[in-house]
């Protein structure tokens, strides 16, 4: 005996019905009368019917209804960082009136027939970044003819962007701390590479994440020597584990330090206090993004305002316009600095 799965044929042979008026009692398109569409629920039930398989129907539609969001290595992220929900709620809102849903996929897997970006039945593809390693995988994702956006990355030429100024809005903060006389200054990156190798940033390392790249270059333009820190991610206890680094000799801490999202910037600040140091007396702190923090009180982060949201909402209208089959512009989003109580002038020297 196979173990198959039933299909409206079965359904129809039990019920002693057409196929076709099986297919309408789950459709709903044709009205049957009360007495046949139990009769054929009941002959569905006893099959173990749950109805039209999905698949099925998304190849007569020649459409899925998924939109693929390709997040890289670590899903966790988008669930814990306050910028990646921001930016799922603009790109949820965008497809919504597609009838489209979301799905989750990492860039590669080893996990043996885990759907990723060239496997899994997408109408569309939305990259969070993309590193040398993904965009070398999307030849095979342009030949099935889908449609790609990525925020935040480069994907290659023809596939549309929605960018921020990262390098200029970070170069706002480092500028800022000068104004106020900070010359040893330090910086506390996001992850550099898809491994996530974390410790100094030495000349000549290979960035390979933009958002990184980006806003170091813009720190750089201001402190081309500045002593940077890479962490793993963008957590409080990144930012806690590279601060204990920078202030653990009291001789060579920095009066300043630049870290690139406001999470880590959180933990640079428990740090210091750690380290029996006051904010900004002792050591001025900027962030990245403008989002609330919990626990942060009663500090309030001098930080650049991105519009996480925004992004979202404008890689969702670049796959509308996709798959009606029109070309859209890419688009660049403007950071906004946002002066706060962590900042303050440098301290003199002991």
């Amino acid at each position: 005996m196979t173990n198959r799965r039933a299909t409206i044929s079965d359904v129809a042979r039990e019920a002693n019905v057409s196929p076709s008026t099986a297919s309408v009692v789950f459709s709903g398109k044709t009205p049957v009368s009360d007495a046949t569409r139990e009769r054929v629920l009941a002959a569905a039930a006893t099959l173990g019917y749950a109805g039209p398989d999905p698949l099925a129907a998304s190849l007569r539609r020649g459409r899925s209804g998924i939109v693929g969001v390709v997040v890289g290595s670590n899903l966790n992220s988008i669930f814990t960082d306050p910028v990646q929900r921001l930016l799922m709620d603009g790109l949820a809102e965008a497809v919504a009136p597609l009838g489209a849903g979301l799905l989750l996929l990492r860039s590669t897997s080893d996990i043996e027939n885990a759907p990723t970006l060239t496997t899994a039945p997408v109408d569309a593809a939305v990259l969070i970044g993309c590193d040398a390693d993904l965009r070398d995988s999307l030849d095979d994702v342009r030949a099935r003819g889908i449609p790609i956006v990525v925020i935040e990355g480069d994907a290659g030429p023809g596939v549309p962007r929605v960018r921020l100024d990262n390098r200029q809005a970070q170069r706002l903060a480092a500028e800022h701390l000068r104004e106020l006389g900070h010359t040893d200054v330090a910086i506390v990156t996001l992850r550099t590479d898809a491994a996530g190798t974390l410790g100094r940033i030495e000349p000549g390392r290979v960035i390979t994440i933009d958002v990184t790249r980006e806003r170091l270059e813009g720190a750089r333009d201001v402190y081309p020597g500045a002593l940077a820190l890479a962490t793993s991610g963008s957590t409080i206890d990144d930012g806690l584990a590279a601060a204990r680094t920078l202030f653990a000799d009291p001789d060579r801490r920095p009066t300043a330090v630049i870290a690139q999202s406001d999470l880590l910037a959180t933990g640079v600040i428990r740090a210091a206090e750690e380290a029996g140091l006051r904010v900004p007396e002792d050591v001025s702190v900027t962030g990245f993004d403008g989002v609330p923090v919990d626990g942060l009180a009663p500090f309030r982060l001098t930080t650049l305002v991105q519009a996480a949201t925004e992004k979202g909402r404008a890689a969702g209208a670049a796959v509308a316009a996709m798959l009606e089959g029109e070309e859209p512009a890419s688009v660049l989003l403007t950071c906004e600095f946002r002066l706060g109580n962590t900042s303050g002038p440098a301290a003199a020297p002991h």
